[in-house]
């Protein structure tokens, strides 16, 4: 694969429209450059499937992006970092950016000494996560939450719905049980619920998650690899879903622009082999 080029997009993909919460802190910290984004919505959520699966996946999604000139690739996904970042470092001489539950920045804010975990099954079942509380969590009780639904509820644009209430007031009131003063929002889609998730957990709690520390990240290797943009024209942002497209154009113009133009996924990556 030859070299990325300096004009080229950043590929970002995701389970679905939860990518789009990383993608904002992108584009606020490089507003010259070109997005490319995937919601693989029409097999979300990633977190109930098998990590083969979702490390398949992420490869013909990220090999997609790399085709279409991708200079680096985001995946904005913690599950599918967890299964795939490793098999993604493999196969592509170019960067890429994966994310984690900001346990770190937790357990160094946290008054109580205890910080609850919202996230995936996946996620939370993971070596990378296990491997994340041993080296972060020393000294604090860290409180998992399996958050099953939730996904699906942004998925589909409920942000604010009184089931999608009822649902965040039920994954919170076990971590605020344990003492927790401080939540991670372990799955990108979260944040979109954020309102929620701060009303359920009261002031007193604060709530973390990792978009920006992403960005930043991305924006170290792109100097370090010598291909971020230095004009001045803002960057353009280009939108591909799988499943209903039309649905995800309807949640994605919500989330990120309400001029947002989707594109359906061509054939060949619309559904995995």
């Amino acid at each position: 694969m030859s070299a990325p080029r300096n004009d080229g997009p950043i590929g970002v993909f995701d389970s679905g429209v939860g990518g789009l919460s990383v993608l904002r802190h992108i584009r606020a910290l490089l507003p010259h450059e070109d997005l490319l984004y995937i919601a693989d919505s029409g097999n979300a959520p990633y977190g109930d499937k098998p990590p083969d699966w979702i490390r398949e996946r992420s490869i013909a999604l990220a090999g997609w992006l790399a085709g279409r000139g991708a200079k680096a690739i985001v995946i904005a996904c913690n599950t599918a970092t967890a299964a795939a970042a490793g098999a993604l470092r493999e196969r592509l001489a170019l960067p890429v950016i994966g994310m984690e539950p900001a346990v770190k920045p937790a357990a160094a804010a946290t008054r109580t000494g205890v910080v609850g975990v919202l996230a995936t099954v996946g996620t939370l079942k993971s070596a990378q996560f296990a491997a994340l509380l041993d080296r972060f969590a020393g000294g604090i009780e860290v409180v998992t939450q399996p958050c099953p639904g939730l996904v699906e509820c942004v998925e589909r644009g409920e942000l604010d719905d009184p089931a999608t209430q009822a649902l965040v007031s039920r994954y919170v009131a076990p971590l605020l049980a344990r003492g927790a003063d401080t939540i991670v929002l372990g799955c990108t889609h979260y944040p979109f619920l954020r309102p929620l998730i701060a009303a359920a957990a009261g002031p007193q709690v604060a709530l973390i998650e990792t978009g920006g520390a992403v960005a930043r990240q991305l924006e170290r290797r792109l100097h370090e690899t010598v291909v971020a943009r230095h004009h001045e024209m803002r960057g353009r942002d280009a939108f591909y879903a799988s499943g209903d497209a039309d649905l995800a154009a309807r949640v994605m113009r919500r989330l990120w622009a309400d001029d947002t133009p989707v594109e359906p996924l061509p054939a060949s990556l619309a559904q995995p082999a």
